[in-house]
């Protein structure tokens, strides 16, 4: 029954204390908000913490929660504003260790190991090219204006419209598309020896 409910539905529901509701909520979107995140940070670990931060968030606020917009719309302005405080208490940048799993699972290729092998049975060279352009992707989208960064990852990671988005982070529609473009003329320099 609880799964036949709206987001907003939901929501309402876990206002009057239905913790049943709120779980529901969660099911439906702990994993793209933790995708949203990884993407946003580039690291499993923070993305975690972030997404705990999210969801705690929603609970303390569950109160004050209003249907005038959609839920998704409600949440990724919670976890954006989770990640730009992120942003602002970082004190430099990390970069990636060479011998660091690039999946964050224990036994997964590193970076080290994307270096080309010209020997007999080395990496081949697709399995090579597709772990450098993931690589790639990920340091392109970390050095990205940040404004740009998030519209393009609420669009094409999270498939959210740029209505959706332009209500997310607080911008006219047609700033959200105009961030798109830059973003996509960013990546496209960034990324012009994949092509």
């Amino acid at each position: 029954m609880l799964e036949e409910l709206s987001d907003e539905q939901l929501m309402l529901s876990y206002q009057r204390g239905d913790t049943r509701a709120f779980q529901v909520l969660l099911s439906r979107h702990y994993q793209p908000l933790f995708n949203f995140l990884l993407r946003y940070t580039g690291n499993r670990a923070t993305a975690e913490e972030l997404l705990q931060d999210v969801f705690t968030r929603v609970i303390r606020s569950a109160k004050g929660y209003q249907t005038k917009a959609k839920f998704t719309t409600w949440i990724y302005t919670i976890a954006r504003h989770i990640t730009i405080d992120h942003s602002r208490r970082q004190k430099f940048r990390r970069h990636r260790s060479l011998d660091a799993p690039l999946s964050g699972e224990k036994d997964s290729q590193t970076l080290l190991d994307t270096v080309a092998d010209h020997r007999p049975g080395g990496l081949g060279d697709q399995a090579l090219a597709d772990g450098q352009f993931k690589i790639r992707l990920q340091d392109a989208l970390s050095s990205m204006n940040t404004d740009q960064r998030e519209v393009f990852v609420l669009r094409e990671f999270q498939n959210l419209s740029f209505k959706e988005i332009s209500n997310v982070v607080n911008a006219s529609e047609n700033t959200v598309k105009s961030r798109m473009r830059y973003a996509l003329e960013f990546l496209r320099s960034a990324l012009a020896d994949f092509t």
